[in-house]
């Protein structure tokens, strides 16, 4: 079915696998500016305020999206163009699908 994720082959690993600490300490530090909207939404901040801190999360969160695309692309897509076959084309429908998500959020 297109669009799907094609399961990883035994033993391959994502292209952020060497970064993985940085990658969890850039989401952490999202998380904490989602909580911090939880606290500026009860604390009845003004909504421009609150708003700018969304698009601030936003932004964050999209760098993230970006850069693990960036690590797909030339990690799993580059290896599966590399050995060919079916799961080649496989590859590539998932990143297109996953690019098409990410222009439509």
């Amino acid at each position: 079915m297109p669009g799907l994720p094609t399961p990883p082959t035994p033993g391959e690993r994502p292209g952020y696998s060497g970064r993985a600490e940085e990658v969890q300490r850039r989401l952490r530090r999202i998380e904490g500016q989602v909580r911090g909207l939880q606290r500026m939404v009860a604390e009845d901040t003004y909504c421009i305020d609150v708003l700018t801190q969304i698009s601030a999360a936003t932004r964050a969160l999209q760098s993230v999206a970006l850069e693990l695309l960036g690590d797909h692309l030339s990690h799993c897509v580059q290896d599966a163009l590399t050995a060919g076959g079916p799961e080649a084309g496989a590859k590539v429908e998932e990143a297109r699908a996953a690019i098409e998500r990410l222009v439509r959020s």
